[in-house]
């Protein structure tokens, strides 16, 4: 089955006037017509020219969900070696993750009838991109930024419970921390509203961007003929050809970055339970969230070695689950964990951020409150949403690794039931190939294991495809990392 529907999706070379930077994206069918959007960064601080670079890959990065639809990308101004070579990795995952999770395995009923690919007839060489980077140039790669202070740590925020969390645990410890956000211009800022104004009044590092993305991707959606034409008004958890979104963020955020010479950037990814390869049809398959892998990471290190060199990408969280982030949290920071909104619907009643209690992300987070014993009214679920959410829960569609969702379900009927198991690794540190503290650099690893520490029940290992007990975190060489890396 063809999709490919565009000619050409094109870039100006962006402009800057003072706090704001645009580019001009045109798409060309094939039939030769022609449809445009201004898409637009605006930041509270002026530009730095010599940050231009970094704003031309923020630009880019979007155009990374449609790499199977277009036969190329035209970029109209020059890019580096290093800067082409992230381009064409991150083009290859996607355009394989939006082949596996979009047209094969979709979430959400946004195809045009006839247009889903079945697994039986799913080919591997269709999930290759049919589209290659064109910059007007290729130049040798430079630093962009030098200096960076190594202890100072940024946080890609949101509002959601592992930010917040990395937050309280990097104030506690006295390391200089700027909690950073991206306004998207849709429905996802009304979930971090609350805490950007909490970060705002109390956080004198504080800082947002402002973008049009989440309209930019409804334009694509209004062009690409297998999405069904009334798609906004379809209700869903997921949004359709949508697999590569924090690269954007990252890249948005990168000139305050290298500004303030901030050597960390922090994202929130917490534990996902891979206890081995995954592939589909011998396609490397990362479920859809490769920008929250450990493997994104990595990849993104490379890129500023070349760079941005002092500059490093982690995450405190990745050892432990969502069920032990939520414990952390509303234990240790009471003040920030009221400003956490996890959800997918949040709407707004007078100066109240609400969520929706129904949707799967608030699902998931009511089930970790409970099994936590903490009282979601605290975070403004309703009293309907508490009540009713027992009855709710043992029908929904959970998005959580089956282990952590079943320890969950333990925990909040008090260990009671036949057929209630624990899991006792949710509650552990875990150590593996995807999730090791090795990944944290070593300035900050003892200090956040202390915290964390006290939150859980010790340490395991993952073992013949099992997670075992272990005394202590056991160190992962740099050649077992790059063993168990399942980069492309």
């Amino acid at each position: 089955m063809d999709f490919v529907c565009l000619k050409d999706i094109s870039l100006t070379d962006p402009t800057i006037n003072k706090t704001t930077a645009t580019t001009t994206v045109t798409l060309t069918t094939r039939i030769k017509q022609q449809a445009s959007f201004d898409l637009t960064l605006q930041y509270q601080d002026p530009i730095l020219p010599e940050y231009l670079p970094l704003i031309r890959l923020a630009f880019c990065m979007p155009l990374l969900n449609y790499g199977l639809f277009t036969e190329k990308f035209t970029l109209k101004f020059p890019v580096s070696f290093a800067d082409v070579s992230l381009l064409n990795d991150f083009n290859t995952v996607f355009a394989s993750e939006t082949y596996i999770h979009e047209l094969v395995r979709p979430k959400a009923p946004y195809l045009v009838q006839g247009y889903q690919i079945s697994e039986e007839d799913a080919n591997p060489a269709d999930a290759k991109p049919k589209s290659t980077f064109q910059p007007s140039t290729i130049a040798i790669d430079t630093p962009l930024q030098k200096d960076f202070d190594t202890r100072r740590c940024g946080i890609l925020s949101s509002g959601g419970k592992e930010s917040l969390t990395t937050y309280g645990m990097l104030k506690e410890l006295g390391i200089d921390v700027h909690p950073l956000y991206v306004n998207e211009s849709g429905g996802h800022w009304r979930t971090a509203m609350t805490a950007y104004r909490y970060h705002e009044k109390n956080e004198p590092n504080t800082n947002r961007v402002w973008t049009n993305v989440d309209r930019f991707y409804l334009f694509m959606l209004d062009h690409l003929p297998f999405i069904k034409k009334d798609h906004r008004q379809i209700r869903a958890d997921v949004y359709p050809i949508r697999m590569s979104i924090f690269p954007y963020y990252v890249f948005a955020l990168m000139p305050i970055f290298a500004q303030r010479r901030i050597g960390n950037l922090l994202l929130g990814s917490e534990f996902d339970d891979l206890r081995m390869t995954p592939s589909f049809k011998g396609l490397m398959d990362y479920y859809g969230i490769y920008d929250q892998d450990v493997s994104f990471d990595r990849r993104m290190n490379l890129w500023y070695g070349r760079r941005l060199p002092g500059m490093v990408q982690w995450s405190a969280l990745r050892p432990v689950t969502g069920l032990i982030v939520e414990r952390i949290l509303f234990s240790r920071y009471p003040e920030l964990a009221k400003n956490q909104r996890s959800c997918h619907s949040c709407h707004i009643e007078g100066e109240e951020v609400i969520p929706c209690g129904t949707c799967s992300k608030c699902m998931g987070i009511l089930l970790f409150l409970s099994a936590n014993k903490i009282d979601p009214r605290i975070i403004n679920y309703t009293q309907q949403a508490i009540d009713s959410f027992p009855n709710r829960v043992k029908s929904s569609n959970l998005k959580l690794d089956q282990d952590e969702k079943d320890q969950s379900f333990y925990l909040m009927e008090g260990g009671s039931g036949p057929e209630i198991k624990s899991i006792d690794h949710v509650e552990r540190i875990h150590d593996g190939p995807s999730c090791s503290m090795s990944y944290v650099p070593e300035q900050f690893r003892d200090m956040l294991l202390s915290i964390i520490e006290q939150h859980t029940k010790g340490y395991c290992v993952l073992k013949d495809g099992e997670w075992i007990p272990s005394s202590s975190p056991r160190q992962v060489s740099s050649l077992t990392m790059r063993k168990a890396s399942r980069e492309p």
